[in-house]
């Protein structure tokens, strides 16, 4: 485990396959390794005459509790949706101090937009171009709410470009803009675009969670259900490297926290 500055542990890496590889049966053992002292160590522990924990589910040698357990393609879209979702948080952060007339965290808005851009729009939502959509139009399903879901994808492309600008470009060491003065018209202008990014994307996510990605695997053959699952995970890597979307979940906890919003429980009502 290590350190993230705040006190609080973060998990080590490990492509998320790999470990839901691990056969049902060493589950217990494997989350008392990782919870001791050290690294994680994956252990094979198996009984006398018991089958070898390497055999092909299927196989002879296999049992039930062997089965892998992979993970799906819209198991990977709703995670990344929920980043999005975080990020969404940190907007509306922005819009109150905005609203409320004090200084524009343009620094923390920026690396949110910067997430957005490269996570989301140039990372998430090229996978649903590419692989989701495609197989509903060829099936005449949901033709018209895929048209609506890529104009969004357009618009929300040309909002995140203007909350980038106005928070102080793309680099990560840019200054603020003229949008980190509270009360100017382009503070105003900051908080129109991330009202309207979040509005478009609250729905947008939620139709695709609960209409879209169930029609997308009633159209999509098993086998090849289960080769977009190993080219989301590899896409992921290639663009995130090892630490993939635990690294992208990790930056957007350091936004929170620099804003004082990372705390779950400061959220909850009081009784």
């Amino acid at each position: 485990m290590s350190e993230d500055g705040s006190g609080e542990p973060r998990t080590p890496e490990m492509r998320r396959r790999d470990l839901l590889r691990v056969p049902a049966a060493l589950a217990g053992g494997l989350a008392l390794t990782a919870c001791g002292p050290g690294s994680l160590n994956l252990v094979e522990g198996r009984a006398p005459g018991s089958p070898s924990v390497t055999a092909p589910p299927g196989s002879p040698g296999a049992s039930p509790a062997e089965a892998q357990v992979p993970v799906t393609p819209p198991e990977d879209l709703m995670r990344e949706h929920g980043v999005l979702k975080r990020i969404l948080l940190i907007y509306r952060e922005g819009i109150r101090r905005i609203d409320g007339g004090q200084p524009v965290p343009a620094h923390e808005l920026n690396a949110g937009a910067r997430l957005i851009r490269s996570f989301i729009e140039q990372y998430h939502e090229e996978l649903e171009e590419k692989y989701v959509f495609p197989p509903l139009v060829k099936a005449g399903k949901l033709t018209d709410t895929v048209a609506v879901l890529r104009l969004q994808h357009r618009r929300g492309r040309v909002l995140t470009g203007r909350i980038i600008d106005a928070t102080g470009g793309s680099s990560p060491a840019a200054t603020p803009g003229t949008a980190g003065r509270p009360g100017t018209r382009s503070s105003r202008d900051l908080g129109a675009d991330m009202a309207a990014f979040i509005r478009m994307y609250e729905p947008h996510e939620a139709r695709e969670d609960t209409v879209v990605f169930p029609a997308f695997r009633d159209v999509v053959p098993p086998a090849r259900f289960r080769d977009l699952g190993e080219i989301f995970e590899d896409e992921e890597h290639r663009r995130f490297g090892p630490s993939g979307f635990t690294g992208v979940v990790n930056q957007v906890a350091d936004i929170e926290k620099s804003l004082g919003i990372y705390n779950l429980s400061q959220f909850t009502p009081r009784a």
